[in-house]
């Protein structure tokens, strides 16, 4: 006959560690995972391109979603636009916004940012930068030195094709005639008569690549470019000259604020113009990251930033001078 053995009883004291083990196991904590979920920014949106009228701030991501603040970056609003990156904002007469889209679209919102709409943009094949006119047209730069103009919200697009295999990566309209676009090698180009006509004007030297450009007025203007380098003009581009930048960085954004030119760039810096220098402009806990998009803030002494990691941030400028 087969034996049958008998089962064995634990030792107590493993029995007794066991009863300890299965106490003092807790669940895996989610709060964190729940916490990021109830945010409006989330940790993975790269902030490309920031613009603000007097209502909001509007903010294109990478991951084809728009952020929005009305009350100066305290709080925000998320927007999914679907498979879109927004890489430039721009902010029209009448307060609305437009924004172009890496996948061949252009956006457009109302003053509040809240409804928009895209019509697709056949030229440039990719765009690289946009703006509005005075009179409300949409204006957008690209590559084979491209620039298309609409009158009519998108409907139809006035193209014109300056035969180069160069990007346009910046383009702006400094009052109701005159306009300014620049692009890679020094390329130059002015319109006189509302963005109807386009012609080159000299090359701005040392096969220049433009970041980011900001003019002043028709005859005032500044351009950023590689290893932080800065052009000032003060003849509509005829002419340039070097200016010192102490910072060092790259500077990927340039904008006005209360009548200063401000930029934003590599390493979390935030650059003012000085002078004839652009200086540094020390804030609390900078992180040492790329700077995608900086904005004024109209009526306040402040700007907002952006960047990589859902880094959104307003940055005071009243006592830092």
């Amino acid at each position: 006959m087969r034996r049958i053995s008998a089962v064995r009883p634990l030792p107590l004291g493993l029995a007794m560690m066991g009863l300890w083990l299965s106490a003092c196991t807790q669940a895996p904590d989610m709060s964190g995972i729940a916490s990021e979920r109830e945010r409006s920014v989330k940790r993975y949106d790269i902030s490309q391109a920031i613009a603000a009228n007097d209502k909001v701030i509007v903010v294109g991501t990478q991951s084809g979603v728009v952020l929005v603040s009305a009350d100066k970056g305290a709080t925000w609003r998320r927007q999914a636009l679907g498979r879109t990156s927004l890489i430039d904002i721009a902010v029209c007469a009448d307060k609305t916004f437009v924004a172009i889209d890496h996948y061949h679209k252009l956006w457009s919102a109302d003053a509040e940012g809240k409804v928009w709409h895209s019509v697709k943009l056949e030229q440039p094949r990719t765009p690289l930068a946009v703006a509005c006119s005075p009179q409300g047209g949409w204006w957008v730069a690209g590559t084979n030195a491209v620039i298309a103009g609409s009158t009519d919200q998108g409907k139809s697009w006035q193209v014109t094709d300056l035969g180069e295999d160069t990007q346009i990566t910046t383009i702006q309209f400094v009052n109701d005639k005159q306009a300014v676009a620049l692009g890679e090698f020094g390329l130059t180009v002015r319109s006189d008569d509302g963005g109807a006509t386009w012609k080159k004007e000299p090359k701005i030297p040392g096969d220049f690549y433009p970041y980011a450009a900001l003019f002043r007025d028709a005859r005032e203007g500044w351009v950023s470019g590689i290893a932080g380098q800065m052009l000032h003009t003060r003849d509509g581009g005829q002419t340039w000259q070097k200016q010192v930048n102490a910072t060092q960085a790259a500077l990927n954004r340039l904008f006005m604020h209360d009548g200063v030119p401000y930029g934003v760039g590599s390493g979390g810096i935030v650059a003012r113009l000085e002078g004839d220098s652009w200086r540094n402009v020390p804030y609390p806990d900078p992180l040492p990251m790329f700077l995608g998009g900086g904005a004024s803030l109209p009526g306040q002494a402040a700007i907002v930033i952006g960047g990589p990691g859902g880094l959104l941030r307003t940055v005071g400028t009243a006592n830092n001078k």
